[in-house]
């Protein structure tokens, strides 16, 4: 028996993990192939509340204990004013040192039905597949000394960004070996014309390229100009592998690019145990309501099962579930435009589409 560890999270997260769990029984019904066993514990400002810590021992141990992590959201400004410590967010950060979960990958593909909600011209986004590789767990969201102190009379914030040789190295050779199973190329993205960490950055992705893959072709690109190409050309990008830093930033401008943050899933790789979420937030103002996008949740599971798992033939059935749905006219808020065949659903229904064209497959 397969065991997953699912924290829902905040906001709409409990909302979004429901319909992605229905689907992943689905798959275990249509597959015949494998049984999940899935337990659930609290994590984020929900533990807060709970437990006044935003992940418990007990949590920890379950993920420990598990062959993959399911997590919906954590955080909201309910919990912005606790201090930087107890926040929401540091369970999630704490999960990512924990589990050495030092590649998160964040593809950018748009779906043929939905290149008309990008805010681009359909000629620039449709066929838009990209993967963005961000390292996770150094930068500047780790690096120290860190911190708001008192300095000379003035109150003042530090952060630090620092980047080892090691853990350049490991996060561009994921990034190469994806490269190579894809399209054959990889940009590498940083700020080698103002920041030391990114001379060494672009250094050493460049040796790992030449000494381990001279079959993937590596172009390197100042941030400021990747941010603009990716609304300028975003269908020259295949592999983008960046900082910790840049690629959260990144991301969410190519989830707009694709229509819609709430299409968007993610895995964190790096340790024995994997970690799957979509890159959006909680979104509070809509939580409880039944009109989330469980769609990016949904394909995070689908990661799942191909990264974790190698159950790759199950995780295309999910995908083409969510195309087919799509195809069909079912639109959650976010992608909702209007036109004929075109559906405005509710979170519920539109996961109970997926359902269905999932047992259709049969």
């Amino acid at each position: 028996m397969t065991r997953i560890c699912v924290f829902p999270g905040d906001g709409i997260g409990p909302e979004v993990v429901r319909e992605a769990l229905s689907v992943l029984r689905t798959v275990e019904e249509v597959s015949g192939t494998r049984r999940f066993e899935t337990e659930e514990e609290l994590l984020g400002g929900a533990s807060y509340d709970a437990h006044g810590v935003p992940m418990t021992e007990r949590a920890l141990s379950l993920a420990r204990s598990s062959d993959a992590i399911l997590l919906g959201a954590v955080g909201g400004p309910k919990w912005d004013q606790l201090p930087f410590e107890v926040r929401p967010e540091r369970g999630l950060l704490e999960l990512r040192k924990t589990f050495g979960l030092f590649a998160n990958l964040r593809p950018a593909k748009v779906y043929g039905p939905l290149v008309d909600a990008s805010p681009l011209r359909r000629e620039l986004v449709e066929g838009i597949d990209l993967l963005v590789v961000r390292e996770l767990t150094g930068g500047i969201y780790f690096g120290e000394p860190r911190g708001v102190r008192m300095i000379d009379g003035v109150e003042t914030g530090c952060n630090t960004e620092v980047y080892a040789r090691p853990e350049i190295e490991r996060v561009a050779r994921v990034a190469f070996e994806l490269g190579r199973k894809r399209t054959g190329r990889v940009t590498s993205v940083d700020k080698a014309n103002v920041l030391e960490t990114s001379v060494l950055w672009r250094k050493v992705v460049t040796e790992v390229g030449e000494r381990e893959f001279p079959d993937v072709a590596l172009s390197h690109m100042l941030v400021d100009n990747c941010a603009m190409q990716l609304v300028r050309s975003p269908r020259q990008f295949d592999v983008i592998v960046t900082t910790n830093l840049f690629g959260d930033i990144l991301t969410d401008e190519a989830s707009m690019v694709t229509g819609s943050i709430g299409m968007l899933p993610s895995a964190s790789l790096g340790g024995k145990v994997g970690l799957y979420e979509p890159i959006h937030g909680s979104a509070p103002d809509i939580a409880g309501k039944g009109l989330a996008n469980p769609l990016a949740m949904i394909l995070s599971v689908a990661m799942m099962l191909n990264y974790s798992f190698d159950m790759t033939e199950e995780a295309a059935l999910i995908e083409n579930a969510v195309g087919k749905a799509l195809a069909d006219g079912y639109r959650t808020g976010d992608i909702y435009r209007e036109g004929p065949g075109i559906r405005r659903v509710g979170t519920s229904e539109i996961g109970d589409k997926v359902r269905r064209i999932l047992l259709d497959t049969t």
